[in-house]
């Protein structure tokens, strides 16, 4: 749909990269996608992708396995271009979900290192204001999941 948009990916796992990169090569991909080995609390867009600022920025089920995952949000704002936005989606509270539900997702979670953020609103929403940027927040699914998005002032 937008044939000139560049992807750039970032994970700590190298398999992950191996993954994605296969999966990237099946679809004829590797011309618009740059992967690259690296921390999400603590990177560098100029040196990793020779990029200095993004107009997108996707963080999608990671929050939730990131020790430090704060600083995650902070690069990921510092990272971003005048204008652009901050996508977040991680798993929720599941507050609306039944609580048997709740307490057989929060134990398979928990097997994989999951640990759903409680304080991942208040973490954006704060973010958000010490950045001058805007902040939607919405609950998915009965809670499942989050979404939140932030956007740079211009």
């Amino acid at each position: 749909r937008y044939p000139e948009a560049r992807f750039f990916g970032l994970d700590i796992s190298a398999e992950m990269l191996e993954t994605a990169a296969a999966a990237i090569a099946r679809e004829n991909r590797s011309g618009r996608v740059t992967l690259a080995l690296g921390d999400a609390t603590n990177f560098d867009a100029g040196t990793l992708y020779g990029v200095a600022r993004f107009d997108r920025i996707f963080v999608s089920y990671s929050l939730s396995m990131i020790p430090g995952w704060e600083k995650t949000v902070s690069a990921a704002l510092a990272a971003l271009a005048p204008g652009g936005s901050l996508h977040v989606v991680d798993f929720g509270q599941q507050e609306g979900l039944p609580r048997w539900f709740r307490a057989l997702l929060r134990g398979w979670l928990k097997r994989f290192h999951v640990a759903p953020r409680e304080s991942l609103r208040e973490v954006l929403e704060s973010e958000s204001e010490r950045t001058g940027a805007t902040f939607h927040f919405r609950t998915l699914y009965r809670g499942y999941a989050w979404l939140g998005v932030i956007g740079a002032a211009r």
